[in-house]
């Protein structure tokens, strides 16, 4: 579609209805989004008269949300578009990464394939940008970030993207140091490490390494930390520590953090405050089996949350498909968040803190002047989209619809 148009009667969240601090009703109106240069220019009722010449596409009332944000994914391991076959039980993580190394390189189809058909199915489920771990070891060298890399050039226009340096066998284990160097000088954008304890036998080495590498490089860090109570406590106040020493608060995110999950409550108060004042950003991908960090908790303190898929169709899990929007269902069931409000703000994990509605139940999104960067869904208002995984029928990128099936 051109890129000036007109998005017509969309249905937007308008506000909330209090009675005695109990939510009875969310309104829901539906306007005309003029959309300009990738952004919203206009925003009118749907009683308006557009009588300008520009392109109108009926959007059928059809709830808009800010689009999606994956800030968990590894599209060098997917086997999507590959053949079926289930996990191999193994009795350690270095078990698995060694069955990963035998099994990739045996596939029918190709890194960039299995990619593009995850990316694809991201697209349709609203999702707008990702961040992707690459895994980077001697065996395979730069080849995954290769591969990658076409995929996401072929998506172009459709999401944007981050790329973690992710030493998914161990930093200091397999030597993997110039390795992240080469990576980063491709454009890399984030130093990953992953169980400084328990896979790099050196918490204090691997950590600085990490830090070297990051400001060397003028990146971003993202560790896989899946190391329990204590121990991953400590490793993440370690990691604290040294971020405020290298200036990289705001840089630096905790993929997992099951220690945070672990701990007691007043333990995970004392945490959220050292991860907010190093400003650090956790991530968890909502498992099932694990306690994972006390999402309420961590948002009450001001730390920084983000959802992410992790695993879909892989080596490491045979299950996942891509669907940031139950992922957060997951996150508000587990929470125990039924209530009108609460569902409504869980969507604020999956949008880098994008609402349609704030705390007091004041619109905050869409504003003119905001990126077009928004999914339609089969929903009268957030939370019953977050409740029942609303169908996702249009996802627009910065002003343009990348898909629909309108």
């Amino acid at each position: 579609m051109n890129s000036t148009f007109w998005l017509t009667n969309v249905r937007l969240e308008t506000d909330y209805h209090f009675e005695n601090d109990t939510i009875t009703k969310t309104n829901s109106a539906c306007s005309h989004l003029f959309i300009k240069d990738g952004k919203i220019g206009e925003i009118v009722s749907a009683d308006s008269l557009l009588d300008d010449d520009y392109p109108k596409k009926d959007m059928k009332q059809l709830l808009a949300l800010p689009s999606f944000i994956e800030k968990h994914c590894h599209l060098d391991k997917t086997l999507l578009s590959d053949k079926w076959r289930a996990v191999t039980p193994v009795n350690n993580i270095f078990e698995r990464c060694e069955i990963e190394k035998e099994v990739l390189p045996t596939l029918h189809t190709t890194t960039q394939q299995r990619a593009e058909k995850l990316l694809s199915r991201y697209v349709q489920f609203g999702v707008t940008h990702v961040r992707t771990h690459v895994d980077l070891y001697p065996e395979v060298g730069l080849k995954n970030l290769e591969e990658v890399q076409k995929a996401l050039q072929n998506f172009e226009g459709k999401l944007s993207y981050e790329i973690v340096a992710f030493p998914q066998h161990g930093l200091l284990r397999t030597k993997a140091t110039n390795l992240i160097r080469e990576a980063l000088r491709f454009g890399v954008g984030f130093v990953g490490g992953v169980d400084p304890a328990t896979v790099d036998g050196d918490i204090e080495a691997s950590l600085q390494q990490m830090v070297e590498l990051a400001v060397e490089g003028n990146a971003g860090i993202d560790l896989h930390l899946h190391d329990p109570d204590q121990l991953g406590t400590f490793t993440m106040k370690r990691l604290a520590q040294l971020t405020k020493e290298a200036g990289l608060q705001g840089k630096v995110a905790i993929s997992h953090a099951f220690g945070l999950g672990d701990v007691s409550h007043s333990e995970a108060e004392e945490m959220a405050d050292i991860l907010r004042d190093a400003g650090i950003t956790i991530v968890t991908s909502v498992p099932l089996r694990r306690k994972f960090p006390p999402v309420g908790l961590l948002h009450s303190k001001g730390v920084p949350v983000a959802i992410g898929c992790d695993n879909i169709f892989d080596v490491w899990s045979p299950f996942g498909n891509g669907d940031l929007l139950e992922r957060a269902g997951r996150l508000a069931k587990s929470s125990g968040w039924e209530d009108e409000r609460s569902l409504a703000q869980t969507l604020q994990f999956i949008t880098g803190g994008k609402t349609s509605l704030n705390q007091a139940g004041e619109q905050t999104w869409p504003k003119v002047g905001d990126s077009a960067n928004m999914v339609f869904v089969e929903a009268s208002c957030s939370a019953e989209a977050i409740a029942r995984r609303s169908l996702r029928k249009a996802t627009i990128f910065n002003g343009n619809f990348v898909f629909s099936s309108i």
